[in-house]
């Protein structure tokens, strides 16, 4: 395991660190290829583009209300409920690298699915999927996933010796890094570190990252609690709360449903969510009977019939969000009827939420995060930040 101490200050060093990135993930295994048993060939990938997902009407009957926005507005930090944002996503100031703010401190370190007892990982092979059950169209058969190493990137920023903690998905997140940089040094969420997770490799059903991410268990926060987060206090000399409403998670696509599942099974671990285009949909791979329709099962059923958890939640959706990218047609592959959905049970439960359905946006639509994500961070640690005042 190899660590190494590093500082976000020039332009030069993100150019570099850009370039370190994408050789880890050749290294890591996240390229297909790379992540093949050796002595087996590969069948020749077929890549089928993936259609224009449609672009849906915020105001479509059976949609949550929601308030429109002015264009290249946020909603405030203050209010909860369902917004529109406007077609226009300009960076919100606090995502510009400044150099006249104190920069935290990034550590970098990787894992080796050697060394897990919890992910020994998986791979799909390139090119291939899966078939609907023709018994059950909600149940996807796949044949072609089989073990696979791979190596985990973490990423850990540290602003000082801070307890509160956020773990993010799909690591390492460098807007992420920079946001804090500046939310913290104008005061506007607690000095908290973010430990940014890569993620096993490879996508949705048949996948490490898929098992990991789209499994309806306590598996990944227990994983994050065993593997992570003792490593990042020995190799970051931290000491993380174990409060957890001073603990959050945050992610993108299957990263965003993982977030919801962390907190979800261990309320006792966290307490704030933060998700971009939430995968709360039919994804979840091995097939659970306990929860066959995997995180759809979120605005179905689990939330609904249960008693509200002490879980705050931001989440948005983009107009042009996915909309059945894969083979199974179940009626539980639309992203925004997802996301509107979970809007709808989060309301009726009374939950602290904040939705945003943003315009002129796609899947974890980036200018989207560009814009919207320092108010995301304020709104997450508000009630927090409040108290420790």
């Amino acid at each position: 395991m190899k660590i190494e101490k590093t500082t976000i200050k020039t332009a030069k060093l993100v150019f570099l660190t850009a370039w370190l990135v994408a050789v880890l993930n050749l290294m890591a295994g996240t390229s297909p290829v790379a992540a093949q048993t050796l002595g087996t060939t590969p069948p020749a990938a077929t890549r089928t583009a993936r259609p224009m997902p449609p672009t849906r009407d915020p105001h479509t009957p059976g949609f949550v209300p929601a308030t429109e926005l002015p264009d290249g507005t946020v909603p405030p930090v203050a209010a909860d409920g369902n917004f529109i944002l406007g077609p226009t996503h300009r960076p919100a100031p606090e995502m510009i690298a400044l150099t006249n703010v104190p920069q935290g401190t990034i550590y970098n370190f990787t894992m080796s699915s050697a060394d897990s007892k919890v992910y020994p990982g998986s791979a799909r092979n390139p090119g291939t999927f899966g078939t609907p059950d023709p018994a059950d169209p909600a149940r996807l058969v796949v044949t072609t996933s089989h073990p696979a190493p791979y190596l985990r990137r973490v990423a850990v920023y540290v602003p000082g010796t801070a307890a509160p903690f956020l773990v993010g998905a799909d690591g390492p997140d460098r807007a992420l890094f920079t946001a804090l940089n500046n939310l913290i040094a104008e005061k506007k969420v607690p000095a908290l570190v973010a430990i940014s997770i890569g993620n096993g490799g490879g996508d949705a059903q048949g996948s490490e990252r898929g098992l990991e991410y789209d499994t309806m268990s306590g598996r990944y926060a227990e994983f994050v609690e065993q593997e992570v987060l003792p490593l990042v206090e020995s190799k970051c000399h931290v000491i993380l709360t174990r409060d957890p409403d001073a603990r959050a998670t945050m992610g993108g696509s299957s990263g965003g449903s993982c977030a919801l599942i962390m907190a979800w099974y261990h309320p006792e671990l966290y307490h704030r969510v933060l998700t971009y285009s939430g995968t709360f949909v039919n994804q979840q791979w091995p097939h659970s009977n306990e929860t066959p329709h995997g995180a759809w099962e979120f605005h179905e059923r689990l939330i609904p019939e249960n008693p509200a958890k002490p879980i705050r939640l931001w989440l948005e959706a983009g107009d042009r969000d996915n909309f059945n990218p894969n083979a199974m047609r179940d009626g539980m592959h639309d992203w925004v009827v997802a996301n509107e959905n979970m809007a709808k049970v989060l309301a009726a439960k009374n939950y602290h939420y904040q939705f945003s359905f943003a315009r002129n946006a796609g899947h974890t639509d980036r200018a989207v995060k560009q814009q919207t994500l320092p108010e995301a961070l304020e709104w997450l640690w508000h009630d927090y930040a409040s108290a420790a005042k």
